[in-house]
């Protein structure tokens, strides 16, 4: 009972003030159509990214995890029409389909989509970054953390997807890979002088999950 209601208030607030448009809607259905899994991130999620990195002035954003290219849209539209966006994506059917929602939204030109390994993309790319969106493999989020911050600045933002786990995140002995890659990524976090950072808790149409939002003080 707590799901549905969760997801009827989500779908409430979505209608009434998050009101994603025609392109990023199209660029969701189109990906769950394509046999994608469904674990985009929500609407307001997707808002909440954009807001984000529009508050800070965000040029340039490097995202980890493409997927359809859902989040990817949001972020691309909180540029300046100079900014730019790299996204990084493991399979190549995922990044084919971001390339033609991203192209369908008018936002092919900001962004530049690369299919691969993210730990050996991530060496040949130029920092400094000023957001950084991982939403990727739970098991690389502690390498994703360290290459984030070595391509970041002062004042550069980071924010990790679903790192609450339905709060399995508190097992300290589970044997799940993705679980342990959390949990090192808030070690790794809490040993790094240069980041403060926070975690929320979140409830919606996505279930019981949450996000870390570390910025890099210098």
């Amino acid at each position: 009972m707590e799901q549905d209601k969760w997801k009827a208030v989500d779908l409430y607030l979505t209608e009434k003030i998050v009101r994603p448009d025609n392109a990023v809607s199209a660029a969701y259905r189109s990906s769950l159509a394509a046999g994608m899994p469904d674990i985009a991130v929500s609407a307001a999620e997707g808002k909440l990214l954009y807001l984000m990195a529009r508050m800070m002035g965000a040029r340039r954003i490097l995202e980890i995890g493409t997927l359809g290219g859902y989040s990817t849209i949001w972020l691309a539209r909180a540029l300046p029409p100079d900014g730019s966006l790299i996204s990084l994506e493991y399979d190549p059917k995922h990044a084919g389909m971001a390339r033609t929602n991203l192209a369908n939204a008018g936002l092919a030109e900001r962004v530049e989509v690369l299919t691969g390994n993210a730990l050996e993309l991530l060496p040949a790319l130029k920092g400094p970054f000023d957001f950084f969106f991982i939403d990727a493999n739970k098991d690389g989020y502690p390498e994703y953390f360290r290459w984030a911050l070595r391509l970041s600045r002062p004042g550069s933002v980071m924010v990790f997807d679903n790192v609450v786990r339905g709060g399995r995140v508190l097992d300290a002995a589970s044997s799940d890979s993705l679980i342990q890659g959390v949990r090192r990524l808030n070690d790794a976090i809490a040993a790094e002088p240069r980041v403060h950072a926070t975690t929320i808790q979140t409830v919606g149409i996505k279930g019981y999950d949450g996000f870390c939002a570390a910025l890099v003080t210098e």
